[in-house]
């Protein structure tokens, strides 16, 4: 077993036991595997090891690493929806980049303005699709972070959920980078209840069932605390 495939079962193995200690299903969980600092021969690998939900933060390398990937399949006959690649915008997206992702990508997780959203909905209207979006709140409150306010996310949510060529499926937060695991469980628990709350608040469809949280450093509590979709790159890809 290489070093990739033992930390991805390493990871799928922390999950597990997060799950049993919340009383959840693992099967619940999307791992989304971040390739950011992966080398190409890295991606490949986890795609053969099984892993389909793939993320970039950055629209430009998401579009190379996708078409590269895109490329290895086709070579080595890897077709059919079993083998499809469904690819995560998970960094800030800059309105005029998003006719550049919108083709590419199967979600978006950072979706924190109306102006945002609004450019999105247009992209998507004149590419004949609809875009599925994550809602980016700022849990943590740091002036540094993207994200919606926690007091505007509500009514944000409304408001994107009114756009005719997206749906809006779900949150995304993000937990400070401390080793504080109070002030991380916090900030979890602080999205949970406000995923909650905008759901009861019925402003959105009944796809609105996506919580996007955790990392390399956070992921088990993030399942904890009910994160449905987990973004891992570093646990897997430098040990």
């Amino acid at each position: 077993m290489t070093k990739i495939a033992e930390r991805i079962r390493r990871v799928k193995d922390n999950i597990a036991a997060a799950c049993d200690r919340a009383g959840r299903d693992p099967s619940t969980i999307t791992l989304v595997v971040v390739t950011k600092s992966a080398s190409l021969e890295a991606v490949k690998e986890v795609i053969k090891l099984g892993c389909r939900d793939l993320g970039e933060n950055r629209v430009q390398q998401l579009r190379k690493v996708a078409a590269q990937v895109e490329e290895f399949q086709q070579q080595h006959g890897f077709h059919g929806p079993e083998h499809m690649v469904r690819w995560h915008m998970i960094g800030h997206l800059q309105r005029n980049k998003v006719r550049q992702v919108l083709p590419a990508s199967w979600l978006i997780h950072s979706v924190d303005t109306l102006r945002l959203a609004e450019e999105i909905n247009t992209s998507a209207g004149k590419l004949g699709i609809k875009a599925d979006v994550l809602l980016q709140v700022n849990t943590s409150n740091e002036p540094q972070k993207y994200g919606a306010p926690v007091g505007a996310a509500i009514h944000l949510a409304e408001q994107l959920h009114t756009l005719e060529n997206m749906n809006l499926i779900g949150m995304m937060t993000m937990a400070p980078l401390t080793r504080n695991k109070d002030v991380i469980r916090a900030c979890f628990v602080r999205a949970r209840e406000l995923f909650a709350e905008i759901r009861g608040e019925r402003v959105v469809g009944p796809r609105f069932r996506q919580l996007s949280m955790g990392m390399s450093s956070d992921y088990e509590t993030a399942v904890e605390e009910g994160a449905t979709i987990l973004r891992v790159g570093s646990a897997i890809f430098a040990g």
